[in-house]
């Protein structure tokens, strides 16, 4: 029987392991630290392991990692580069979904010399937002440019944050602190997160607010296409409390002194707002995304979009978010456990667009979930 490893057991890894043990040739086991979280996740499926330990210790990881077949990793971002690296150090199969503030590819040579199959970002945004990315740029000759908008939000709005964490709030957090790599007339351009907010209007959801956040990470990398952009999407009104926090230092880790205790504002900042940002359970949240290339498509200008909406599931009780993340990276690490994603190495996941069956059983997969990604192409006007 195959024995699968899933590397953290918040929102997200619980929904990645719990299905992958619908899979009855696979033994899986869930790890984390914190044992409440393993046995909520153990309550829905009997038949999934759970183990306790520490995984902000990379010697761990490769202990859990040379006893397994497969390592899918939903670790919080400060702790997935070296989660990655002890992961390869064992030649072992990865997927992984860790919003890691390093560039991951800077591990490929080691993959490569260790035989490790690595896909990484391999979430929603990041993950699908690339390899859809990594389509346009497929399909598109050329392709002009590519802008990706994300967002995941509360079904239901309530003042004054508007705002529920799908994911690790520290990472939420991240995203609004981290500058934006973004790509104008072919260089790469750095810019603040939260920066040049701009009003989309969705069917769904009405007008949402979009900005600037560190979306597009390998994209600027690996596409040859002169104008990127990743923006976070929220209700209007979120950014700009966010952005008088920051600006206010409430966002800092610098330590200041509080009535004799020294104290990080980020953390106590953190501390406060966390319950605030959490889902009741049974909460509905939502998913939108929409990733747009323009280029040429059998010589005549075109726009190519595919759009994402997506709700918590009532059955499961799984959050949008979760599930959008989970399932793309429980999908890829079956593509291979199969043979079909299989040349050692560290790849995000448009380096794959190229694999036209890789893209369909992905996108056959999730629909099969009950995601959708709807795809139109239309004229537009060549820039």
């Amino acid at each position: 029987m195959k024995k699968t490893i899933v590397l953290g057991g918040g929102m997200v890894g619980a929904v990645m392991a719990l299905d992958l043990a619908c899979d009855l040739d696979r033994s899986v086991v869930l790890v984390d630290v914190d044992n409440p979280r393993l046995e909520a996740a153990k309550r829905q499926n009997e038949r999934l392991e759970i183990r306790q330990a520490d995984l902000s210790d990379p010697a761990v990881i490769r202990g859990l990692a040379e006893e397994a077949d497969l390592v899918l990793g939903a670790l919080p971002s400060r702790f997935g580069y070296e989660a990655l690296k002890a992961v390869i150090a064992t030649g072992k199969p990865y997927c992984d979904i860790t919003f890691m503030p390093e560039d991951a590819w800077l591990l490929d040579e080691a993959a490569k010399a260790s035989g490790t199959v690595a896909v990484v970002d391999c979430g929603v945004a990041p993950g699908m937002s690339n390899l859809l990315a990594g389509l346009a740029a497929e399909r598109l000759s050329p392709c002009r440019s590519i802008v990706i908008r994300v967002g995941g939000l509360p079904v239901v709005r309530r003042l004054p944050w508007q705002y529920k964490a799908g994911f690790s709030p520290h990472d939420v957090i991240e995203e609004y602190l981290r500058p934006a790599r973004i790509v104008e007339k072919g260089k790469i351009v750095v810019r603040e997160a939260l920066s040049e907010p701009v009003l989309v209007d969705f069917s769904e959801t009405g007008v949402l607010e979009a900005f600037n956040t560190d979306g597009l990470r390998s994209l600027t990398e690996t596409l040859d296409v002169p104008s990127m952009l990743e923006q976070t999407m929220r209700y209007p009104g979120h950014r700009d409390l966010v952005w008088a926090l920051r600006e206010s230092g409430l966002l800092s880790d610098e330590p200041i002194m509080v009535a004799g205790t020294q104290v990080t504002p980020r953390e106590v900042t953190c501390r406060a707002l966390f319950p605030l940002w959490t889902y009741e359970p049974g909460e509905a949240d939502l998913t939108i995304m929409r990733v747009e290339g323009e280029g040429d498509l059998g010589g005549k200008p075109v726009r190519m979009t595919w759009d994402l909406y997506d709700e918590l599931d009532p059955e499961t009780g799984w959050t949008s978010m979760a599930r959008t993340t989970a399932f793309p990276a429980t999908i890829m690490a079956r593509m291979i456990e199969s043979g079909l994603v299989s040349e050692p190495g560290v790849h995000p996941p448009e380096l794959l667009a190229g694999n036209e069956e890789v893209v369909q059983t992905m996108l056959r997969e999730l629909q099969t979930r009950g995601i959708t990604y709807r795809e139109r192409v239309e004229s537009s006007v060549a820039g």
